[in-house]
């Protein structure tokens, strides 16, 4: 008598299909819980707005040394905004759930493991377009500013690409600072930058010993770059930007994988 044989076929787990669903399934949610959260939702989002309208509109009919002032802090606090979703939304974020042990919790899932890092850096992307979006409407609409669509489609652009670069900053400060201290350092880091790359007003009105600082920051070269849109970046060449931003980038990343994994092999 013969014994029936029952062939069992794993599913593909890890098919382009299922492995994209995980990802925008993991996406989808981190984005939905940093919207949840109002501390961090409505700060990331109304700094920047209150900050242009106090500023930004009403210098809407202000020229200084050829610059329209509502059309520089559009660009302005843009980055502002930008670099705030990042820093915070993946800084403070996960150094949260890292102390509480959520990655573990994530390690010990099926979920390929890029799809926590990738809905995080989308999570930081979504936050600033939406940011620049909503400071565009208000330059637009009250601000006296007119944007041609080439303009605002390179000003997209410019943002996706500083919300990549600052999220690997964010990932890296994730790792290093505790949690209940990460609200404040990311502070002590991302306003002093902010203001001596000249986010919040024309460079050449800082002090020159901040002038002479501020190419040597990573919020400077996203800013000149956005500026440049609007032709207001300073002589210096945007290929310099471009590398001085991705060089920032990959130090970030670099130094976040070397941490990463020495705490993995000492775990």
């Amino acid at each position: 008598m013969s014994t029936p044989t029952i062939t069992y076929h794993a599913p593909q787990s890890f098919s382009f299909a299922r492995t994209a669903k995980i990802f925008i399934k993991e996406t989808k949610y981190e984005f939905l819980k940093l919207l949840r959260n109002r501390s961090f939702s409505l700060a990331v989002i109304g700094f920047p707005i209150m900050f242009y309208l106090l500023f930004g509109v009403s210098n809407r009919g202000v020229h200084s040394s050829g610059i329209h002032m509502a059309r520089y802090l559009l660009a302005g606090y843009a980055c502002f905004g930008l670099i705030g979703a990042a820093l915070f939304g993946i800084g403070v974020g996960l150094a949260g759930e890292r102390a509480a042990g959520w990655l573990e919790v994530k390690r010990a899932s099926p979920m390929p493991p890029p799809a926590y890092l990738f809905a995080k850096c989308m999570g930081a992307i979504v936050f600033g377009l939406i940011i620049l979006t909503a400071l565009t409407v208000l330059a637009v609409t009250i601000g006296g500013v007119s944007v041609t669509g080439f303009e605002l489609v390179k000003m997209f652009g410019l943002s996706v690409v500083g919300s990549i670069s600052f999220a690997s900053m964010g990932f890296l400060l994730a790792l290093l600072v505790p949690a209940n201290a990460a609200p404040g350092i990311v502070n002590l880091i991302y306003l002093p930058m902010s203001f001596m790359s000249g986010l919040w007003m024309p460079i050449q009105y800082l002090p020159h010993s901040l002038q002479r600082i501020a190419p040597a920051l990573p919020t400077y070269h996203l800013a000149q770059l956005m500026l440049g849109v609007f032709g207001y970046a300073n002589q210096s060449s945007a290929a310099s930007h471009w590398f001085g931003l991705a060089g920032f980038t990959m130090v970030m990343l670099g130094t976040s994988w070397l941490i990463f994994n020495r705490a993995q092999q000492n775990a």
